[in-house]
């Protein structure tokens, strides 16, 4: 019975869509933090062998940091547990992981983004997320393909030059 409900309960679990390099990433970062875990807890210490914490800035601040990066692995930890890592298709369509060309109408300049899970979007690095207003008008489309793209100030038109993966 136990079994049964926790099988259910999992149908409703939403998993973040990421790629396959940003899951990586991610396990980069923890263990980079990783690494630094111990030499906090040791700055921790020694602020804490100094004597009267009431008033030990830095015994607060150790403490502080140490919270932080503790919170920020745990918060790393649950990106890893409840990613779904897309593995993109080669049938020429536009999802996560694959790369696009697109030509604005208005002034006919052209932009090339890699589609990319929530979490991994980052513009200075053309990475755009699938949950985009853009990357939600060119998702599951083709190149010579002209879309609607609905953002929040306006609507513009783009022309999907090129897919690739």
């Amino acid at each position: 019975m136990q079994r049964k409900k926790i099988q259910e309960a999992m149908k409703n679990v939403y998993f973040q869509k990421m790629t396959a390099n940003g899951y990586h990433e991610i396990e980069e970062q923890i263990a980079k933090l990783q690494q630094q875990r111990p030499a906090k807890i040791e700055q921790l210490k020694a602020a804490r062998a100094l004597g009267d914490l009431s008033e030990n800035t830095e015994y607060s601040t150790a403490k502080r940091e140490l919270r932080h990066l503790e919170s920020r692995l745990r918060y790393l930890n649950k990106q890893l547990q409840y990613a779904e890592i897309v593995t993109p298709k080669n049938d020429h369509t536009i999802d996560l992981g694959t790369t696009v060309t697109i030509e604005f109408e208005d002034d006919h300049e052209q932009e090339t983004y890699h589609i990319v899970g929530k979490q991994e979007a980052d513009l200075a690095k053309q990475k755009i997320s699938f949950d985009s207003p853009l990357g939600q008008a060119i998702l599951h489309q083709t190149a010579g393909t002209t879309v609607t793209v609905e953002a929040p100030q306006s609507s513009y038109k783009v022309k999907i030059v090129k897919v690739e993966l």
